[in-house]
């Protein structure tokens, strides 16, 4: 992104101009902008000899869908993993970092901690532990009396969390087990949603459903990433053809290298 540049002249009258014009203000924006970064990621469990990433490297800019698709047991699971959290890497590095329109970072990279990772899992439905949509929601929000501040945070943030996945008509005492299976994975990114995370992960989010819930699934996520990061593992390729902006194979061993879809 280029630097902005916006003239701000003084008002003055047409005689006086020409004799202000080396006095004209510069109003200078920086147009930068930041990225979801991997650097020579490596993992290996403890106690074993056997590497399941191999320095795994990719860059996913902010606002915009990346695809991970390779062969099961390529290790892509386990990279989504250590993107959560779940796992720490055994080498390598898992940060932001914020660019200014030249490519030159704009300031020290800053770790991408758990907290601010959302991630979907395949088949989530199969983790709703609640009885009705809103007590499933809710289910892992601080009880303390002492938390009322954050709690009306993460309700506003439930509000427009439900908005963005198109559950506003959705009753909050249905059960969540009730729900079609493509209600069911909105119900599921809806959850990860109340905190707006800088990446939102998901694991094979078409896995199950039938043709509509798919469509609905892929339009949903061309509407996410418009203000979200979103990084994809997935088998299904055709369908998200026309809204990935960048993709990277998983070879066998752990190894990734960018490649575009074959379609």
């Amino acid at each position: 992104m280029a630097l902005c540049q916006i003239h701000v002249p003084f008002r003055s009258s047409s005689r006086q101009k020409i004799a202000r014009f080396s006095n004209t203000k510069l109003l200078r924006i920086n147009c930068g902008y930041s990225s979801f970064e991997v650097r020579d990621v490596s993992y290996q469990p403890p106690g074993t000899q056997l590497k399941l990433l191999n320095s795994v490297s990719f860059s996913l800019p902010d606002k915009s869908l990346g695809l991970i698709f390779g062969q099961s047991g390529s290790g892509k699971t386990t990279l989504l993993q250590l993107l959560a959290g779940i796992n720490k890497p055994t080498s390598g590095s898992i940060y932001t970092q914020k660019f200014w329109n030249d490519g030159n970072p704009s300031q020290p990279p800053e770790p991408l901690v758990p907290e601010r990772v959302g991630i979907v899992f395949q088949f989530p439905e199969r983790y709703f532990v609640a009885d009705s949509v809103l007590d499933e929601v809710t289910f892992g929000w601080p009880r303390q009396k002492d938390s009322y501040q954050l709690r009306e945070n993460l309700a506003l943030g439930l509000q427009r969390a439900i908005n963005w996945v198109g559950l506003s008509g959705l009753p909050l005492d249905k059960n969540p087990h009730s729900l079609s299976g493509g209600y069911k994975r909105r119900l599921a990114l809806a959850i990860q949603l109340v905190q707006i995370p800088d990446l939102l992960i998901l694991d094979e989010p078409l896995a199950g459903l039938d043709w509509k819930a798919r469509a609905d699934v892929v339009k949903l996520l061309m509407n996410l990433k418009k203000e979200l990061t979103v990084l994809v593992v997935s088998h299904d390729l055709r369908e998200f053809t026309s809204l990935v902006d960048r993709s990277w194979r998983m070879e066998m061993g752990g190894y990734l290298r960018e490649e575009l879809l074959p379609f």
